[in-house]
């Protein structure tokens, strides 16, 4: 498990994919439990729900390459500046720097997505975001459990299931209060259909990305094109994850598959590995989360 580190601090490490999957938490500013309520014999009835709080005064991200910026800035590099969770570059508007104002965002987030982590590293990436007791904690992690050198590596839903009921009952018991928002894994298979008829991105592809998903990118065998399927369901079940453990949270939100069908263009995508979302693919993930975030309802 690689270890984390603050937002400011460059990575070395090489992306897996690019991706996914958000989990956001938040906080407790703006959530209460209400008081134990009369009923109509007198008997105590039973606590309100706590209310989730669409101004948080501080956030942490965790996850992986896509929360690091990784390739958006130069190629193999991290760009925690331009991520979509925690970043001050003004053509992106950060999450952070939406909710806490540009002033505030530098002092009050933290990142310690790291590039290249899977679901087994969010309990540790989330052990030093609560520390810091955030409002909002964002996590998108579940890319890299895909992609992986063969489909057949790809991390079993059930271990998945596990690593991310650990991972929140463990923020649980180290910031009770703490939201959490979780964005769902991109569509790999779209990014797979940006980038294939491009001779240039295909050479690219062969360094090694996501090659569970983008290996043989022209093929169209049905070995490889049911290879193909097979990640594709195994993002959507993990999707499936991800929904199911964060709806029995009550201060847990899901994105509602908002970045699975988002339908990035390539011009979103990184011009270094045509994968990873480019600027302009952190800005419209900072804008999903945003609305997402800020909504008075859950989305469904």
């Amino acid at each position: 498990m690689r270890t984390t580190a603050p937002r400011r601090r460059a990575r070395r490490t090489l992306a897996g994919a690019g991706a996914a999957v958000v989990l956001l938490a938040g906080a407790g500013t703006g959530c209460s439990s209400g008081g134990p309520g009369e009923q109509g014999s007198g008997e105590r009835g039973a606590q309100a729900a706590p209310r989730w709080n669409t101004a948080p005064a501080s956030i942490a991200a965790v996850g992986d390459s896509i929360t690091r910026g990784f390739d958006a800035c130069s190629v193999l590099a991290d760009c925690p500046e331009v991520s979509w969770a925690t970043g001050n570059d003004p053509a992106v508007r950060s999450l952070a720097a939406r909710l806490l104002g540009d002033a505030a965002a530098p002092e009050r987030s933290w990142n310690y997505a790291v590039t290249g982590s899977r679901m087994a590293d969010l309990p540790g990436q989330l052990a030093g975001a609560a520390a810091h007791k955030p409002d909002l904690v964002t996590v998108m992690v579940g890319s890299n459990d895909a992609c992986r050198p063969t489909a057949s590596s790809m991390t079993p839903v059930a271990e998945f299931r596990s690593g991310f009921e650990k991972a929140l009952a463990d923020l649980r018991a180290a910031s009770p209060a703490s939201q959490v928002y979780v964005s769902s894994v991109p569509d790999l298979q779209r990014l797979w259909e940006q980038g294939k008829d491009l001779p240039m991105v295909r050479q690219i592809w062969k360094l090694g990305i996501c090659q569970s998903m983008l290996a043989d990118p022209l093929s169209a065998a049905s070995g490889a094109t049911a290879r193909r399927e097979q990640v594709r369901a195994r993002v959507v079940e993990y999707n499936e994850v991800l929904r199911e453990v964060c709806g029995k949270d009550p201060l847990c939100r899901y994105d509602g598959g908002a970045v699975f069908q988002y339908p990035f263009a390539a011009d979103q995508l990184s011009h270094w590995d045509w994968f990873h979302p480019g600027k302009d693919g952190q800005a419209r993930l900072a804008e999903l989360a945003h609305r997402q975030v800020t909504a008075a309802d859950p989305p469904r």
